[in-house]
């Protein structure tokens, strides 16, 4: 099983972007995505942005994080 982390970006250079997944931010890969700009979200795994996510995706699983 792979579990992935959804983070907002918070600035992206040369290849790499800031990430903040619920205030821990983070360094990761964003070589992947294309257009990628602070503010958007993504998906997360092994140290690489691998998907954008929308605002509504974000919600979700940081509300059923809050469950566990």
């Amino acid at each position: 099983m792979c579990v992935g982390l959804s983070a907002k970006v918070v600035n992206v250079k040369d290849g790499m972007a800031l990430v903040d997944a619920s205030g821990a931010k983070r360094e990761v890969s964003a070589r992947l995505l294309e257009d990628l700009e602070p503010g958007d979200y993504v998906m997360v795994h092994a140290g690489v942005a691998i998907a954008k996510i929308d605002s509504d995706d974000e919600t979700e699983t940081e509300d059923i994080l809050s469950l566990l």
